[in-house]
Order: C-alpha cells, then structure tokens, then sequence
C-alpha cells in the first residue's frame, strides 16, 4: 500500500513540475503576415504545447493544400506538436459541377519542413497519421521557428537567385518575364556566352511553379541555374552554344499570397496556354517560345512541376500517335538521358522512367497544357515536356531538388551535343 502511495506521490509531482514548467513558458502563438504564408483554423494549447491548423488559401485561388507560418514563444530545446488536419474548403472538381473538400493527402507530406532562419530548411521526423490528423513533432533550439509543407521558395527567393547568377557571372542577366496581374514582376534568367548569333544557338526553355503550391520545382530550377553557371566545361559548351531562359515562378500571384494555385478561377496556369490566355505570365511565355519557334530554335521545352503524394512519374508527355518523327525520336532520347542521369542519384529521388500520357482523357483542356500546347506548334524537332519531381519523400529536400535540376540541365548538355550545330548563314 505504501508503495503504491509513493508512486502516486511521484507522478503527482512530476505531472506538478511538468505543469509549472508550461505555466512558465511563453505562451506559443503564430504570426503568417509575411510572404508565402499560409494557415487557418489555430487552436493553440499552451499547456500541451500543440498548434492545431488547416492549410489556409483561398479556394477560388486554387487548392487549399499550402501551409506556411512561424511559431513564436518557444522554450528552446522543448517539444512542440503540430496536428495538422486537410482543408475542409470546397474546391471545384475539374470538368464537373461538383464541389466537395480536397483531400487531405495533398497537405500532409510524410515529413514537414521547419526553419530557424527562414534560408536553412530541414525535415521533421516522420509524422504520425491519428484520425483525420497528421501529427508532426519537433524540438528547435530557438525561440521561433517557420514550419511549412515544403521548402518555401517565394517571389523574394527567386528574385534573389536571379539577381545572384547575373552578379557571379557575365554571361547571365537578371531580368523580367513580365509584371503580373498583381503587378508582381516575374523574375527571369537569360544565359548564354560568347558571340555566337543567336540563329546558331539551340533555344532552351525551362520553367517552374506553374501552380504555386509545387516549391519544390523552383528549386529544381535554380539547381538548373546553378550548374549552367558553374566552371563545369559541359555547362560553359551549354553556354556557348545555346540561349537558355529560366523563370522559378510562373504563378508569382498566388505564390506570393500563400495560396494553391492548382485549378485556380478563372483559369488554371498550366490549362490557359490557350489562343487567349487569362494570365499576363502564361501570354508572355507564349509569346517567347512562339519567336524561338519562328526562328526554328526552340529545342528544349521543360516545365516543371510536383505530382500527386505518392506519384514516381517523371516525365508527362503527348501520346505518340498525336506527333511525327523526328520529335517523337528525339523526345524518346532525352527522356532516356534525363532518366539515366538523374537515377543515378538515388535513392535521392524515387521516379518511375515510364512517362504518364496527357491526351484526351488525362484533362478536357488538354491541349491547352502548356507542354502540349509546345509540341502540337513547336518546330518538328522540339522537345517537350512536363517533368514532376517527387514531394512527398524524406530526400525531397532543397539539397535533393537542386540535385535533380543540375543533372537535368546536364542531360540537356548531352542531349545538344548529340544533335547537329546550327547551320551558319
């Protein structure tokens, strides 16, 4: 009996303690005023040190899946809990009338992202599926931290990587796609070296964020951008022999203001590559890639995106029977360089090398996707394509993204280097 009272006793005093300790802590709050972020529906418990939330957005701005905000009045070393449960926001279904909540596997990855700083950005453990919640624990050593979904890179991110790259080398210039609806302009690298015209330059075109909740294709394209502009000799024969345009963020609106982007009213990014498209950027792009299809030099499309939680596919394309040789050849070829490259480091990045087909039943507005819309009006040796990086996965990190774009842009090295010089006139 007496044992039993002592142990009583114990856990009455150390269940004292660990309430005077949360009683003595800073109450937790968060803050989501700052760009990119996004969160609704805070319960806070102080004295089990728990945020409760839903990813925030405006659905009619795309889907409700993108969570981004900062947790303030930590204790540092000490455990919080985040329970994060999906968006109970309706969201239009693609086609149909029909509306009903996103499913919550799009805002739950298996790890969540936590930074100190707001510019080093690591996993969590993995997260642990309770009910209708993902739970995610973590222990900074600081007094704030930002969690978010992914690695967060936002308008402020890409301007800087470009303004970056025209400051390290001459051969790169920091400029603008255009200015948004919003007013926003879209940051754009132009890169290429030496004097050659550029009717002797094969034209390559690389693009991001089509839908703003897909971070991690902008930092497939700085690693892009990163190797074009190393000292690596495959890079500088790039350089020289090519013009390359490389936007981080087509969808610079919605990114900007923390919301989804994906299936967004009145038009979807990468559904408006249509004769009259609603979005200033999407008209821009197309615009561009029209004058290298003009002058017969737009020979590598790339648009890069994030799929579905638990999707390996790397690469989208056009079903063949809707194409002519020589582009259906050389599409096949750079996917098997690409592929081959970027496996080599896994099991960084899980992918599958069979490509996903986006014909006629993958979308009614197929043909105004954007790496369709190139292929159906590019030159008959334009490669196009969608390539999707993996998200949900422990090595789906800035460190894996980036490590994905520079063995892609090295396999459009490869790839160039196989295919006949631009004649000289």
């Amino acid at each position: 009996m007496q044992s039993i009272l002592k142990v009583t006793v114990q856990i009455i005093a150390v269940l004292s303690l660990i309430y005077r300790a949360a009683s003595a802590a800073d109450p937790l709050s968060i803050t989501s005023d700052f760009e990119g972020a996004s969160v609704s529906a805070v319960e806070i418990d102080n004295t089990a040190r728990r945020i409760d939330f839903m990813p925030g957005g405006d659905p009619v701005r795309g889907w409700p899946c993108w969570w981004y905000f900062r947790v303030n009045g930590i204790t540092p070393g000490e455990t919080i809990t985040l329970r994060l449960r999906g968006s109970t926001a309706t969201v239009a279904i693609p086609g149909a009338s029909l509306q009903k909540p996103l499913s919550p596997v799009w805002a739950m990855p298996a790890q969540a992202t936590f930074s100190m700083d707001g510019k080093t950005w690591l996993h969590t453990e993995k997260g642990t599926k309770q009910d209708e919640w993902m739970i995610y624990t973590l222990e900074p050593d600081a007094t704030s931290v930002y969690v978010a979904w992914g690695p967060p890179y936002t308008p402020k991110t890409a301007a800087q990587f470009v303004r970056e790259m025209s400051e390290k080398s001459p051969h790169a210039k920091a400029t603008e796609l255009c200015r948004s609806r919003e007013d926003r302009p879209i940051p754009m690298l132009h890169v290429q070296e030496g004097d050659r015209p550029k009717e002797q330059r094969f034209g390559v075109w690389v693009q991001a964020r089509q839908h703003a909740w897909e971070s991690g294709s902008s930092w497939v394209a700085q690693g892009f951008g990163e190797w074009l502009l190393s000292d690596n000799a495959d890079a500088a024969w790039l350089r020289q022999h090519a013009e390359i345009f490389i936007i981080p963020i087509m969808d610079i609106d919605n990114t900007a203001t923390g919301n989804g982007g994906k299936d967004a009213q009145p038009q979807d990014h990468n559904r408006d590559w249509s004769p009259k498209p609603h979005w200033n950027e999407v008209f821009a792009a197309q615009k561009k890639v029209s004058d290298l299809i003009s002058e017969e030099r737009m020979d590598v499309f790339l648009d890069l995106h994030n799929p579905a939680p638990g999707d390996p596919t790397f690469f989208y394309i056009l079903p063949s029977d809707l194409l002519k040789e020589p582009m259906i050849g050389l599409r096949d070829r750079f996917i098997e360089l690409a592929y081959a490259r970027i496996s080599k480091i896994k099991p960084l990045i899980p992918m599958s090398n069979k490509p996903k087909v986006t014909g006629a039943n993958y979308h009614p507005l197929w043909r105004q996707i954007s790496a369709n819309w190139v292929s159906m009006n590019g030159n008959p040796h334009t490669v196009s394509l969608c390539l999707e990086t993996i998200w949900n996965y422990q090595n789906s990190t800035t460190e894996g993204y980036r490590a994905v774009g520079s063995q892609l842009a090295a396999s459009v090295r490869e790839y160039l280097g196989e295919r006949p010089e631009k004649p000289r006139n």
